[in-house]
């Protein structure tokens, strides 16, 4: 998962005047109820969740995620990465990833997207 390299993406310039926030708070799975493959499987494990902004943004934002709630099993490593993948102007994808031994319950992610929005004076010549 993690390979000592840190990633680094390019500032995102907003040249719009209008900038929109958009954010939210999602129960990503529940496993530990129904015997789902976080709480009952091993090694590499994946959950993701398409995701739309309440509006769309002139260009994709930038997103940050973070975990807002996770249940792991007390006797193993709890092990996680979160990310936002497949930015558009419309939505992204939150994905979930855990392996090894580790057992997930549940999990929440909290998101959070910034960037330009098209306003009625905004328009295109060609």
């Amino acid at each position: 998962m993690f390979n000592g390299k840190p990633k680094t993406e390019p500032m995102q310039e907003i040249s719009s005047g209008l900038i929109g926030i958009d954010q939210g708070d999602d129960v990503l799975f529940s496993d530990f109820e129904d015997g789902g493959k976080m709480w009952t499987g091993e090694g590499d494990r994946e959950r993701r969740r398409s995701l739309r902004f309440a509006r769309p943004f002139h260009a994709p934002p930038s997103v940050f995620v973070s975990l807002s709630m996770w249940d792991f099993h007390h006797v193993v490593n709890a092990r996680a990465d979160v990310s936002a993948e497949n930015v558009t102007t419309e939505g992204f994808d939150i994905v979930f990833r855990t392996w090894g031994d580790t057992r997930v319950a549940r999990a929440r992610v909290r998101w959070m997207a910034i960037g330009a929005l098209t306003g009625e004076d905004d328009w295109e010549l060609y």
